[in-house]
Parts: structure tokens; sequence; C-alpha cells
């Protein structure tokens, strides 16, 4: 295999529990999904409760997710988000009212502790995943983190990525692959990669939407080829992939992030119902 092996980190496990749901290479695989970023309230709400539906009659363990702050965005007229404190309420009351555990992005190191007392697992942004300070304190919260691998890091720099985070003293890291860049505003996905990243020791997840992004590819903002996340997404859980990453909207056409390279929500429960079966076949989980 081209690229050579991602080093594995000291103290290396395949194993992340996130309450109830075990994240873990070989076993079924978990769903993680919801809307790009928390637009209101009741929006949140009403895809958790949908979302986890659709899981719990597809039998796929699930975690939500949303961001509470997009930092990241192309324009700075783009919407963000409602903030810290709104959004973190929003995250409080999915866990509650739905019984969901919720993840959700972490991108300034002020925000960290507020946001480990809410969620159950903090994500470093694909952009941020070689800042070491960000890294460091996320781990050193005790919450499990989800990586999300750079679009411009190949597998095998992602190992030292890795060691790093678990350097706070935090073996509860998961590595989410999100496509490489390919040019100027595309991303390709390098379904190697999936295999040569279970070398770090961490669970390795698919996004199966970002990864049809076109970045910049509509001048001021994010471009995307939603018709390819099913085939993608396929293709990930035939190589075996420990989790699913999904960005999952209502209206996509209306969605006030990502929504070019959002699922539809009503696509969900066919594509969750292939991708089990699938799961199931190439892991002998029935």
């Amino acid at each position: 295999m081209t690229g050579g092996k991602c080093p594995a980190a000291p103290g290396a496990v395949t194993r992340v529990r996130i309450g109830d749901v075990v994240v873990e290479q070989g076993g079924p695989f978990t769903l993680i999904a919801g809307p790009c970023v928390i637009e209101n309230a009741d929006m949140a709400l009403r895809h958790a409760e949908r979302i986890a539906e659709i899981a719990r009659r597809a039998g796929v363990p699930y975690v939500f997710k949303a961001s509470y702050d997009k930092a990241n965005r192309s324009s700075v007229r783009s919407f963000r988000g409602p903030g810290l404190q709104e959004g973190l309420d929003t995250l409080r009351r999915v866990r509650a009212e739905v019984g969901a555990p919720v993840l959700t992005d972490v991108h300034e190191r002020q925000d960290v502790d507020a946001v480990a007392e809410v969620a159950d697992v903090l994500q470093v942004p694909a952009f941020l995943c070689r800042q070491t300070d960000l890294l460091l304190a996320v781990c050193a919260a005790g919450r499990p983190v989800n990586i999300k691998k750079g679009q411009f890091l190949s597998p095998a720099q992602a190992g030292p990525m890795v060691e790093k985070a678990r350097s706070a003293g935090n073996d509860a890291v998961m590595v989410t692959e999100r496509g490489f860049a390919f040019g100027y505003e595309d991303l390709v996905v390098d379904f190697r990669s999936l295999v040569m990243l279970r070398d770090t020791g961490a669970p390795v997840l698919f996004d199966a939407t970002h990864s049809v992004q076109q970045p910049g590819a509509a001048g001021d903002t994010t471009g995307g080829q939603p018709q390819f996340i099913a085939h993608l997404a396929r293709a990930a859980v035939a190589v075996g992939v420990a989790g699913v990453f999904m960005e999952v909207h209502e209206d996509p056409p209306r969605a006030l992030s990502d929504g070019s390279n959002s699922l539809h929500l009503d696509r969900l429960p066919a594509l969750l119902a292939e991708l089990k079966a699938m799961d199931e076949l190439v892991k002998g989980n029935r």
C-alpha cells in the first residue's frame, strides 16, 4: 500500500464509548448525523427527534451533531450559528428531550470547558487538526474527541496528529476521513485511507457529506455534489468503517450552512437500511 503506515499512538485503543454508544472498528457502525449548524432550537430538536427515530428503527447507534458556531465559513456574511451559550442550551435540550448523545465542533480554546459540560463528543474541525494547543485543550477536557483529518493531510500524517492529541492523557480519540484537496475547489476520497488510518489505533469514521464538497466553488460559498453522498457512504461501509458522519437537513436548498452537500432527511431511512445491511455483511455482525 503506497503512502506508508500511520505510526500507532502510544496507548492506542480501538474502542470509544459515548454514553451507551460504543464506537468500535470491528463493531456495528455508528451514525453521527444532523444539520451542519443550529439554525434555531426548534429546528435542531426536530431534526434530532426524526433522525433518532430513523436510526432506532434501523437498529443503528446514533449521535446527534450540529455546530453552535461555524467559525470557518467562506464569507463574513455567512450565517455562523446562534453562538456559544444559546447553542449549548439547545444541545442540552437535545440530550434531555431526545436522549441522544451530542457532538459539536470547538474552534476556540476558551470554549472548551463550557462545551465539555454539555457535549458528549468534542470535535476538532479539519482546518484546525494540527493546532497543538487546541488539540491538547480538547483532549484534556476528558470527553471523547473526534478529529477531522485535514483535507491537506495524507493518512500517514494522521498518526502524529493522534499521538499529539493523546499526549493530553485521553485515549478516547476518533479520526474522520473527509476527503483530500484535489486541485482547486474539489475533493477526492482515497478509500485506502480508511484502512491506513486504522494504524493510529483510533476508530475510523467517514464523513460522507463533507467529502462531496466543492470548496469555494459557488464564489463566496461552498458548493457540493450531493448526488454522490450515498455512493461514497456505501463504499466506506464496504471498507469497514466504525462510523458514518453525515450532515442531514429537511430542506437542503434552504439550509443556512452546507446545504449544497447535505443529505435530504427524507432519503436517510432508505440509505441507512442499505448501510446497515452492508455493514452486517462485511463485519459478520448479524
